[in-house]
């Protein structure tokens, strides 16, 4: 009996026949062709999270080229869905929500779990994708694994689900050492940076346009991106947040939001004054277009205003192209400065010790210098780095072209043990 035969025989079975017997049917009729199953995507407001995808999409495409990827996405905007399509077009994008009881109605889902070999659970912040795999492990007996993920807690769930795991790759040590205290050990844990790392996608024809209207010169403008030290997502989607979360998410953001902005302004101030070039204000999450204004350009002195420019929220394609043209980028998030060391350009993390413990990834990849905790760095700091690395700008990109050499290492290495396990 052919699979396609076999899908159309289990789709005439009675509807109180479990998801489950009706996976381990389909299950006895195998792919002939080695098939990764990966759940990513987690949200389209911000570019990092978009990032992580193609980034993944690109080293399991580089490392692993005879695989064929099915991604499982569990964000459903369409302009992303259409970004991935132009850049990944043999990828098929698959969506299907998991009930409470781990089963899975879609039929591109099941068709999908039931050809892939493997699962993976791609890169983000926590293992957003928890109830993907818990689902995979329910109606499968294949293996899967977590790739540069951070793991700052871990509830009994999600410890029972990391026991069976082919492999964890966390995106920075922190997660290992949470961990061991868990008990959960081995040799197929690691550490792999986060994806974004080898984001690939540009859109050079867009920001070209940006930059001639704008006349940010190649290599003369630095970029900056600001971050509130909670993310209001109230004000982004509806939460299930109390009226005291809301109110201490808010009383923290105006508490520090002036004093961090401050130092960056610092930076941008001195930048201006000693080289006569332009700064770009630009956002990595869509709320901080919001707060350009109030915290990165109204407080400036006049007479460096006419010297800044400020960008809408975009995709992570058109932000590559930008970053890759700039000098610098100095950002309080997280993956602007990733995507523009994926793009060859030198950057700072201004990191809020809010912002998870991610941030140690940039100590384990080399990056100490241009990582300043912004309770610990005055302004002064941060420029001073800036234009040390503005007088010696070779000395910098040497810098970054060592860090992106260990980390094209370990992603070989991590995908070395993928490939084992199926072969």
């Amino acid at each position: 009996m052919n699979r396609r035969k076999a899908l159309t025989n289990l789709g005439a079975l009675t509807g109180s026949l479990l998801i489950s017997d009706l996976l381990l049917t389909i299950n006895s009729y195998a792919s002939p062709n080695k098939t990764i199953l990966l759940v990513s995507g987690w949200q389209d407001v911000n570019i990092g999270d978009i990032a992580h995808t193609p980034g993944l999409l690109h080293i399991l495409q580089t490392f692993l080229p005879d695989y064929e990827i099915v991604l499982w996405k569990r964000s459903e905007g369409e302009e992303v869905k259409d970004l991935l399509n132009r850049n990944y077009p043999a990828v098929s994008i698959i969506y299907g929500a998991v009930d409470n009881d781990k089963n899975v109605s879609n039929r591109e889902v099941l068709d999908a779990m039931q050809k892939a070999d493997i699962m993976i659970h791609g890169s983000g912040p926590s293992v957003v994708g928890q109830t993907n795999l818990e689902a995979w492990v329910k109606h499968t007996d294949k293996p899967f694994g977590i790739f540069g993920t951070t793991i700052q807690h871990i509830d009994s769930d999600l410890e029972v689900l990391l026991k069976q795991s082919a492999f964890i790759y966390t995106r920075e040590t922190a997660s290992l050492e949470v961990l061991k205290k868990s008990g959960i050990r081995g040799k197929h844990i690691s550490f792999a940076p986060d994806a974004t790392f080898y984001l690939n996608m540009r859109d050079d024809s867009s920001a070209e346009q940006f930059l001639k209207q704008h006349e940010l010169n190649e290599k003369e403008f630095i970029c900056v991106i600001p971050r509130l030290r909670y993310t209001p997502y109230h004000k982004i989607r509806k939460m299930d947040w109390s009226a005291e979360k809301i109110k201490e998410v808010e009383d923290t953001n105006d508490q520090y939001k002036e004093k961090d902005h401050s130092k960056m302004r610092e930076a941008m101030i001195r930048w201006i004054k000693e080289t006569g070039n332009k700064v770009l204000v630009c956002p990595e999450m869509t709320y901080q277009v919001d707060i350009m204004d109030e915290l990165l350009f109204d407080p400036l002195p006049e007479d460096v205003k006419p010297n800044v420019v400020k960008r809408g929220y975009w995709l992570p394609d058109e932000a590559a192209s930008i970053y890759a043209k700039a000098h610098t980028v100095l950002s309080f998030e997280c993956h602007s400065p990733i995507i523009a060391a994926a793009n060859g350009t030198p950057m700072f993390y201004l990191r809020q010790p809010e912002d998870t413990i991610k941030g140690q990834m940039y100590y384990d990849l080399g990056f100490d210098d241009w990582i300043f905790e912004i309770d610990q760095t005055e302004g002064h700091q941060i420029a001073e780095r800036l234009m040390g690395v503005w007088r010696d700008y070779d000395k910098a990109k040497n810098k970054l072209t060592r860090s992106m050499r260990k980390i094209d290492k370990i992603y070989s290495k991590s995908t070395t043990r993928i490939n084992k396990i199926l072969t």
